[in-house]
């Protein structure tokens, strides 16, 4: 097999955002690959978030659109559907791949030590671990991590930015506290010798509003089902620790009897189940090494998220300390047998709320997102609230455990999302996009990362791309009137009435 390959656009990412950016290129005209870490694509979207994060609907055009059109199709449905199980997610992405003759290269991981080629601000190639080579001309990163991004020289930040640093108000440290007050934070009530209980930090590491370089929690989004001729009980995960759940046992002893995790239907028989509360699915404070960590440290971390959560489930249908009342409403819900058959009917896709983000020229910052900044050169619009989940546990100035880092703010009318967002400093990299890991502060980043989003922006970034390739080659030269009377064409949804 030849060991490089050269194509017009190289795509780093089978995401949903991934796979709607080489639709576009290949209805353009250009041909393209995406290359995909693992064996399936979709990420979140064929990976368990079937309740679909869609803001106002009035804000999504496009392929993203058509995706959501397709899904409703597959349940005989008019219009749009945002409520899917997995497998039809997947089937609808593997039919687009299959239709538009895109080539998808599963299990290939780029070199994190020397994978990125490039001559001045031009990167020539990408190598993979494997040694494969892909030239291009072209490239869009449209991971949840950003490696190639990162790897290509192109500036970023992890974490939180200051308040101070953008005029904001939701960054930095989010004091707030969602769990029953009163849980004692000592591995022994009332012994602060006996040490503090696993995953609390002695304080929150800085004052409201200070910037600092956690990210907000990860978890899995399960697809569960009540159907017992389709359901396998969840057991309790080999690794399982009890001292792991003793801040949920304190929760419960201090009041907590509900939103332990969602069972959001996504069919009468099977949920999309997510985080629901400052003690639940999301493992709090243990994915903040995983923006800059290699692919053994991602998997350890991949790996102890799925014993956690397998063992939360476990233990909220199944332990002795959490009351028969309880147990009764979970109890009822395990795997699917029809979802995720590769991988044991649990997902493969971590959610990786946030990671790197881009830093370029222009930041969308919390202003962009309440429409009081005016953006000229939308390339799509986000319209979710600013949603941030926790990023860590803390004692309080009460001497009580308390979460921090969650907010959750809704927003008054869509916001469009400037082109320069997507695009690198023309000093860093010249033939590169990033449709998910943006320029935007966390604050922002809280509604943008968003699937149909994520959709929107993959579709406009190849669009930009392909102007730039008929043009000098350069994406940070591309004409703005001419991309948008692109995307206008493409029924990109760009601005808003409100």
């Amino acid at each position: 097999m030849n060991q490089e390959e050269s194509y017009v656009i190289v795509i780093y990412g089978g995401t949903a955002a991934g796979i709607v950016a080489a639709l576009q290129a290949k209805l353009m005209g250009k041909s393209v690959v995406v290359i995909e870490q693992g064996r399936r694509i979709g990420g979140l979207t064929s990976g368990g978030l079937g309740d679909t994060d869609v803001g106002m609907k009035e804000a999504i055009g496009g392929l993203s659109l058509e995706f959501y059109r397709r899904v409703a199709r597959k349940y005989g449905q008019d219009g749009a559907c945002w409520l899917f199980e997995p497998k039809i997610a997947l089937e609808v992405l593997l039919e687009w791949v299959q239709e538009s003759g895109i080539e998808v290269v599963y299990g290939e991981r780029l070199d994190l030590k020397d994978g990125v080629t490039k001559q001045g601000t031009e990167i020539i190639a990408v190598r993979m671990e494997s040694g494969k080579v892909y030239n291009g001309r072209m490239f869009i990163d449209a991971t949840y991590e950003g490696d190639l991004m990162a790897k290509a020289g192109v500036s970023y930040v992890v974490g939180r930015e200051s308040n101070a640093q953008y005029g904001e108000t939701l960054n930095g440290i989010h004091t707030g506290n969602e769990l029953p007050s009163g849980i004692d934070p000592y591995v022994v009530k009332g012994v602060p010798e006996s040490g503090l209980l696993r995953r609390v930090n002695p304080d929150a590491g800085g004052r409201a509003g200070d910037g600092d370089t956690k990210v907000q929690a990860y978890n899995f989004r399960m697809c569960l089902t009540n159907n017992p001729d389709n359901r396998l009980e969840i057991e309790k995960p080999e690794g399982y620790d009890e001292a792991d759940y003793e801040i949920l046992f304190r929760a419960i002893e201090q009041g907590q009897s509900s939103k332990f995790f969602k069972l959001n239907r996504v069919t009468p028989d099977k949920t999309d189940s997510n985080n629901n509360s400052g003690i639940s699915t999301d493992y709090n404070g243990m994915n903040h090494s995983y923006p800059e960590a290699d692919y053994a440290a991602r998997e350890q971390i991949w790996h102890a998220h799925r014993v956690y959560q397998q063992g939360y489930v476990w233990t909220i249908q199944n332990h002795p300390r959490v009351p028969a009342e309880i147990r009764a409403v979970y109890k009822p819900w395990g795997l699917p047998r029809d979802e995720f058959v590769d991988t044991g009917h649990w997902t493969p896709q971590l959610y990786i709320r946030e990671s790197r983000r881009m830093l370029g020229d222009y930041v969308v910052t919390e202003h962009v997102v309440r429409r009081k900044d005016k953006v000229a050169d939308s390339v799509g619009m986000g319209s979710y609230a600013m949603d941030s989940h926790h990023t860590q546990y803390y004692v309080n100035a009460d001497g009580h455990v308390s979460s921090e880092g969650g907010f959750y703010e809704r927003l008054a009318a869509p916001y469009p999302i400037s082109y320069r967002a997507i695009m690198p400093k023309e000093q860093e990299c010249t033939n590169l996009l990033v449709p998910v890991c943006v320029s935007a502060t966390h604050a922002a980043y809280g509604s943008i990362r968003m699937e149909p989003v994520f959709m929107i922006l993959g579709q406009s970034a190849a669009t930009a791309a392909v102007l730039a390739l008929d043009g000098d080659g350069i994406v940070q030269h591309v004409d703005y009137k001419s991309l948008h009377a692109e995307l206008v064409q493409a029924q990109q949804m760009l601005y808003s009435e409100a």
